[in-house]
């Protein structure tokens, strides 16, 4: 079987050739119609004319025409019935059966056009349309379709043609939300091969790849193939991965597929069937389900045209049965067909209400030959055919579908469709499509009067049940049924073969990526047959990125080992989730560092000490100042205040202060300030145990940014990504970089030191790291940070189903520790210290205690503040009971106090440095002597008055 793939070449092949048939039954039906004698040249035209001619073109015994034919007769009666529309004139359909042949078809199109209509209903088939697209284009003969649903019909190239049914561009992209929704990646799509079903999977295509899903075969049989080429059409598709079927073909052979997968036991569990609207056309014909029919279809999900529930559809409804007496049932094209006679007559009454007339004239670019039996004069051009197409484009009412209004692309306004799950008897709605917001279990009518929302969390269907009777969503792939195992890619390690090597066992290799992988196989609810092979000459490290290439262009399905996920290889391959952190570090040789008799200044960084000694002075000075004028422990000769100062501020280290402090404010300062050194000496005494216990190893390099600026050599591992990250990320030259093959040459490379021979450092992923510490018995160190973070990941080729599964069992394998139990079974090492320990990292610097330091200056300032403002205070009212005295003295007095005020500053200092009590008591002293004194003066005031 060869896979069908449509091309815009093969579709403008298609459409010439379609041409050429065109021309061909034009002219044998010209030249019947000269033997006949029947022509015409003149002009037609009529103001407003009694009678309008309106083709109809369909196949009457199919299954839309069955349901079209009395829709449309009906419609015609209602129209001519009622006087607002068309008062005055009757519209008169032209009825052609096109018998489901497109030559025949193709001949009805053509005598129709002789029969001077203005506008042609239908045809029923894309293929025709196609056909007689150009004819309708030239002649100005508007064409209504009630059933072509090709999305191609709606391009420029057919201006005339005009679609009076939902366009399956829409119908497409609604299937391609179910995969998405379902979160399958892969569908095979089963289609007639004809204009109708190519160009609709075409757009099948274009509206999975937006989803990240795609088509993985398309299975074409021609139109009216027996059932023999239905079978083996099947057999093949039933070998391949996809169990997603998509079925897109005609109502009236589209059983025979269901029939012929029920006979291949394909409509079992584990397959998905998606029939577009085709199926339920057929179904709603019939008033009771055929048991047959419903046996074949178990567990499909099919789209159906929605049409809102309204009045004017009850009301046909209950007309069906007079109008079609054997059946009281009809799909969605009889709606649609009805519409279509509605949408022509409203626009033909307002094209005679803008003064339109029905005038056909003969095309002069046809040729009239003289002596040919072949006559090109018989069709006719409607001369204001292009005035009604417009008008009709323009119409805006309601049908028996809903709301009739076509958009900027032709189309109708608010496609949408009923999805529904046929099970037992019948079917159910399991929910909506619309463009407007998507899948959804409410009717789109009333999301139009919400605003659109199209987010993946808002989408929602009813659970369907699926073939086999089964509620849980199918996978909807399976394993190739070609015998053919996955052929897995597995590096042939020459170092490190602890993660993955070849292995004499029944599976050829082995290691702990081996054993994560099957372990992970195991828990899947399905066989993954696969076998393993090895990936390299043995001599050396593979090249990974290599290895991830091979996997993206399809030579081996995946990739099994220690493989790094990185950012340009998950854009070819799709990864699994980690089963091993992993991260780029550097490994260098480090020597321990020597005890030193000032290691008790190490704790505490240069500024640390500074502002600690500051602070403490500071504090000691404030204590004094506050407690000076009322703590005996606080006064005394400058000398010893001086002494008392720094005694008390250095004592408070260790809490040994002898000194009292009676003051509130120098309490409160105090207590602050002992809550600080708390914390500052067990912060000293931790680092200080640390530096002195633990051990110290030094390095040349200390991190990536020295090993950046140096000129060493580097070390990588062989086959390493880590080649290609520093060089292209960190630029450093190619020419610093050593490739290293095998464990014993990275001891080798370090032990030499770059003045020899060997390297600076070794770039390399931590899980080999560790394991190249633990086997040297930590003889080197790890320096400085991870300086990338990734993980180790199976490689699958893009959108393979194997890679999620996987990583859901993954998860579950560190979930139950039976990944930690297969980590320690391989890689059970020695621990190293994973760094080595900088003196500096353990210093104490400033940073982390300028908040204390903070809070104990502004208590201190606060309390200075006080302090004086207090002090300030005193003075004044000292200042002023002293000044009364001397208002009573004479001049020699005046001349006494200016010489005081220059004494001012010395009085204050005076002042401050006196006893609070003696203040306290002079002050009282003043006041009770000012109140004796101002009692005599009131007496002596009451003697000297006259009597």
């Amino acid at each position: 079987m060869r896979r069908r793939l449509v091309t815009g070449v093969e579709m403008e092949g298609g459409l010439l050739i379609g041409k050429a048939i065109m021309l061909l039954i034009f002219c044998v039906w010209a030249a019947a119609k000269e033997a006949m004698g029947e022509t015409g040249n003149g002009s037609v035209s009529s103001a407003r004319p009694s009678v309008v001619n309106v083709g109809v073109l369909f196949t009457f015994d199919s299954v839309i025409g069955q349901a079209a034919n009395p829709a449309l007769a009906a419609a015609r009666d209602d129209v001519n019935n009622d006087s607002t529309v068309l008062p005055g004139t009757k519209l008169n359909l032209i009825f052609h059966d096109t018998n489901c042949s497109g030559f025949l078809g193709t001949v009805e199109a053509l005598d129709l056009m002789e029969k001077d209509v203005v506008a042609v209903i239908g045809p029923q088939s894309s293929s025709i349309a196609h056909i007689i697209s150009p004819v309708v284009n030239e002649l100005h003969v508007p064409l209504l379709s009630f059933a072509a649903t090709d999305p191609t019909l709606t391009a420029l190239q057919f201006p005339y043609f005009l679609r009076t049914t939902q366009n399956d561009y829409f119908q497409m992209y609604a299937i391609a939300d179910l995969v998405e929704f379902y979160g399958w990646r892969e569908v095979i799509a089963i289609f007639v091969d004809d204009d109708y079903g190519r160009n609709g999977i075409s757009i099948l295509g274009d509206a999975l790849a937006k989803k990240r899903a795609k088509i993985s075969y398309k299975a074409a049989f021609t139109p009216g193939a027996p059932r023999s080429d239905i079978i083996n059409l099947l057999i093949g598709v039933n070998l391949m991965e996809s169990r997603v079927f998509v079925v897109h073909v005609n109502p009236d052979s589209g059983l025979t597929i269901f029939s012929v997968a029920k006979y291949l036991r394909m409509m079992i569990t584990g397959y998905v069937w998606i029939a577009t609207d085709w199926l339920p056309s057929l179904l709603d014909l019939s008033e009771v389900a055929d048991p047959g029919t419903m046996d074949l279809l178990q567990g499909v999900i099919a789209l159906r045209h929605h049409t809102p529930d309204s009045d004017l559809k009850k009301n046909f409804t209950s007309r069906w049965k007079s109008l079609k007496p054997e059946t009281t049932s009809f799909n969605s094209y009889a709606l649609y067909a009805y519409d279509s006679i509605w949408l022509l007559a409203r626009a033909l009454d307002v094209f005679f209400s803008q003064g339109g007339t029905v005038s056909l004239s003969a095309d002069p670019r046809l040729p009239n030959t003289n002596g040919s039996t072949i006559n090109f004069t018989g069709p006719r051009i409607v001369n204001e055919g292009h005035k009604l197409l417009q008008i009709l484009l323009g119409m805006n009412f309601t049908g028996l579908t809903g709301q009739i209004q076509y958009d900027t692309e032709k189309n109708l306004i608010h496609p949408a469709f009923d999805i529904l799950n046929i099970g037992g008897t019948g079917f159910r709605i399991i929910g909506f499509w619309s463009n407007y917001s998507g899948l959804s279990v409410v009717a789109p009518e009333i999301l139009y009067t919400k605003p659109p929302n199209t987010s993946a969390s808002n989408q929602r269907l009813y659970s369907p049940i699926w073939p086999g009777e089964i509620t849980e969503k199918p996978r909807g792939w399976v394993f190739p049924n070609n015998g053919k195992p996955l052929q897995i890619a597995v590096p042939n390690r020459v170092s490190f073969k602890e993660f993955a090597r070849k292995d004499n066992g029944p599976l050829g290799v082995t290691g702990y990526c081996i054993d994560v992988f099957e372990a992970a196989v195991n828990l899947l609810p399905y066989a993954v047959p696969h076998t393993y092979i090895l990936y390299g000459d043995g001599l050396r490290n593979p090249s990974y990125t290599n290895l991830v290439s091979d996997v993206a262009d399809n030579k081996y399905d995946a990739a099994v080992g220690d493989i790094t996920i990185t950012t340009n290889r998950t854009r070819i391959v799709d990864f699994t989730q980690p089963f091993m952190e992993s991260g780029l570090v550097i490994v260098a040789p480090v020597k321990e560092t020597k005890s030193s008799p000032w290691a008790f200044l190490r704790p505490f960084t240069v500024e640390m000490w500074c502002v600690t000694g500051a602070f403490f002075l500071f504090v000691g000075t404030v204590v004094w100042i506050l407690e000076h004028r009322m703590n005996p422990e606080f006064r005394g000769p400058p000398s010893q205040q001086l002494i008392t100062i720094f005694w008390f501020s250095f004592s408070t280290m260790f809490f040994a202060h002898k000194e009292n402090t009676v003051s509130t404010l120098g309490r409160l300062v105090l207590i602050l300030w002992l809550f600080v050194v708390l914390i500052i000496n067990s912060s000293y005494t931790a680092s200080l145990t640390s530096i002195l216990t633990v051990q110290q190893l030094t390095s040349k390099i200390e991190g990536i940014e020295s090993l950046i600026s140096s000129t060493d050599p580097i070390g990588i591992q062989d086959g390493s990504f880590a080649y290609k990250y520093l060089v292209d990320e960190l630029n450093i030259a190619q020419s610093r970089i050593r490739s290293l093959k095998n464990l014993e040459e990275y001891g080798h490379v370090l032990q030499l030191g770059p003045k020899n021979g060997g390297v600076a450092a070794i770039v390399d992923e931590l899980p080999y790291i560790e394991l190249f510490l633990s086997k040297t018995k930590c003889q080197f160190s790890v320096v400085g940070p991870e300086f990338t973070k990734s993980g180790w990941g199976f490689a699958f080729q893009r959108d393979s189903p194997l890679a999620v599964d996987l990583s859901t069992a993954i998860l579950r394998l560190s979930e139950n520790s039976d990944l930690q139990r297969i980590h320690d079974k391989w890689l059970s090492l020695n621990r190293c210290s994973a760094q080595s320990n900088q003196v500096d990292a353990t210093r104490l610097s400033l940073t982390s205690f300028w908040g204390l330091f903070l809070i104990c200056g502004i208590a201190s300032f606060l309390a200075l503040t006080i302090f004086l403002c207090r002090v300030c205070l005193q003075y004044r009212r000292y200042n002023l009971e002293g000044e009364e005295q001397e208002v009573e003295d004479s001049e020699p007095s005046r001349r006494r106090r200016t010489m005081n005020s220059n004494c001012c500053f010395k009085n204050l200092i005076g002042f401050v440095d006196k006893k609070e009590a003696e203040i306290k008591e002079v002050l009282k002293r003043k006041s009770s002597g000012d109140s004796k004194r101002h009692a005599s003066q009131s007496s002596d005031g009451h003697l000297s008055s006259p009597s």
